[in-house]
């Protein structure tokens, strides 16, 4: 009996033999399917777009690099969700940790209430940073995403300093929340009475980024009021909207709101 080896296609290497990290690769310059009928249209198509196109095959399935960047693609988003903002950095960027009423990350995933939440004890902390009431309060959460977090902050931060001091207007303490919540920026609001609210967190990661953070704004914001009170600014990441102009865009926007006196809907009312 003949055996037929199959036609498996070989990890990447560079030139000295060493494996190509797969996740530095651009998916759009690839091509991964051999001599396209019409390659200048494929090339096209694949640029305008982040979906997987083209995954090639080798007999009825998917290439091993197809497979293999599937993969590390969906170890980045699992590890973004279960691994936490470094301490090193949080410290580095001066933040003032804290944490929502949730004690392990476990309980964070399966219990978004809690997420919100922040105790009694926590907000007396929060308080204290603030002797005066602020028009202006920043804040940051780990969310769904520490690599969000770890990869956009450190940008966006100074460009929104900037940008409102144009106007004289001033950020105080930044608070950290590990294990937090969109939620969370009601209790910092009731509990300091600011202004405008901002707080920066991660997003769910998927497939195409891990990186993804938004910036949830509210004006004067309550605990247990309604979403539409509330202006989201979503896809800061480096393949979305630049950390930099996220951060100047989000300073007129807190401008905005502090004239208008309004977030969410009654913003563009």
């Amino acid at each position: 009996m003949n055996f037929i080896a199959p036609n498996i296609t070989p990890l990447p290497t560079d030139d000295t033999g060493a494996i190509i990290d797969l996740r530095a690769q651009d998916q759009q310059q690839l091509l991964n399917v051999d001599h396209p009928a019409d390659e200048a249209g494929y090339r096209f198509l694949k640029a305008s777009t982040t979906a997987r196109l083209g995954l090639g095959r080798v007999g009825t399935r998917y290439t091993t690099h197809s497979v293999l960047r599937l993969r590390a693609d969906h170890a980045a988003a699992r590890d973004a969700v279960w691994t936490d903002v470094s301490t090193n950095f949080i410290e580095q960027q001066g933040f003032v940790p804290f944490q929502s009423v949730c004690e392990s990350e476990s309980e964070y995933l399966t219990r978004p209430d809690r997420g919100r939440q922040l105790s009694a004890d926590t907000l007396k902390r929060v308080q204290a940073l603030y002797p005066t009431n602020p028009r202006v309060l920043i804040a940051v959460g780990d969310g769904l995403s520490s690599a969000a977090i770890e990869a956009n902050v450190a940008d966006v931060i100074p460009a929104i300093t900037q940008g409102l001091a144009l106007d004289h207007l001033t950020i105080g303490p930044i608070p950290f929340i590990r294990f937090a919540r969109v939620g969370t920026e009601d209790y910092l609001g009731e509990a300091t009475q600011a202004d405008v609210v901002c707080l920066l967190i991660g997003e769910r990661p998927g497939l195409v980024t891990a990186k993804s953070m938004s910036a949830y704004l509210a004006y004067r914001p309550t605990v247990g009021m309604p979403e539409a009170r509330r202006t989201v600014v979503s896809n800061i990441h480096p393949g979305g909207v630049p950390a930099v102009e996220a951060g100047a865009y989000l300073a007129d926007l807190i401008k905005e709101m502090l004239a208008k006196r309004a977030s969410g809907l009654a913003l563009n009312a």
